[in-house]
């Protein structure tokens, strides 16, 4: 089977996307319900209150676009290359939401924790350079 360069370049701008989004809209989630808060008590009153609050956050909307642009991405891609190319490809997400987490929402992320994502990531470079489509299209 045969692939145009052209798929090769598409299949891995959109890993990229899927890459920088997942964690992007997780991480503005986070930083969005944190400065909400959690409900003290499960009063309608406060219930109602916290889900105006969720409604009117920037952070929880740019979360949310981050997501659907992610999903967005993740389906494409799957139809161009094989699930067990596209999966460990997006394993790198993992980098992005320890330095993601790290610069924008103040974590400590402990030297342990950026060996094992540099084990993923070694990992992931070694299933990159397999070609990213082994079947033949439906």
């Amino acid at each position: 089977m045969k692939d145009s360069p052209g798929l090769h370049l598409k299949t891995y701008i959109f890993i990229l996307f899927i890459v920088l989004f997942a964690p992007l809209g997780n991480v503005l989630l986070s930083k969005g319900m944190k400065g909400i808060g959690s409900a003290r008590n499960w009063a309608p009153a406060d219930l109602l209150h916290i889900f105006a609050r969720i409604l009117t956050s920037g952070y929880i909307w740019l979360g949310v676009a981050c997501l659907l642009t992610f999903f967005v991405a993740y389906m494409l891609v799957l139809t161009w290359a094989d699930y067990s190319y596209v999966q460990p490809a997006s394993s790198f997400s993992y980098a992005v939401v320890a330095l993601l987490g790290y610069f924008l929402l103040g974590e400590a992320v402990p030297l342990l924790r950026w060996i094992g994502i540099i084990v993923i990531c070694v990992g992931v470079f070694i299933v990159g350079h397999t070609h990213p489509r082994t079947t033949g299209k439906a």
